[in-house]
């Protein structure tokens, strides 16, 4: 018997240095690289794979071009932090 997780999360970048710099392109991947080359190894060198990675999950993801748009015309829905509280609090008692 596996005491694996039933259900698995792939994510669309990996967490390491190849994947970031495979999902960034151009300009973005020299200052991914940039950075990464000055920053120091521990918290500071942590800190620039977090930010990076989430630019490239927001550089991959598929509706990257659609949530622009919407957020430029201002029709992307938005939640307030209150109602994600009720939510999580609703699920937690379920």
């Amino acid at each position: 018997m596996s005491a694996q997780p039933i259900h698995q999360r792939q994510t669309r970048v990996p967490k390491t240095i190849g994947g970031i710099s495979n999902a960034l392109r151009g300009a973005r991947r020299a200052q991914f690289f940039a950075e990464l080359l000055e920053a120091q190894q521990g918290p500071e060198l942590d800190g620039v794979l977090n930010a990076w990675w989430g630019r490239a999950m927001l550089d991959t993801d598929p509706d990257r071009d659609w949530i622009r748009s919407a957020a430029e015309n201002g029709s992307l829905s938005t939640t307030s932090m209150e109602e994600i509280t009720r939510r999580r609090q609703e699920h937690a008692t379920q």
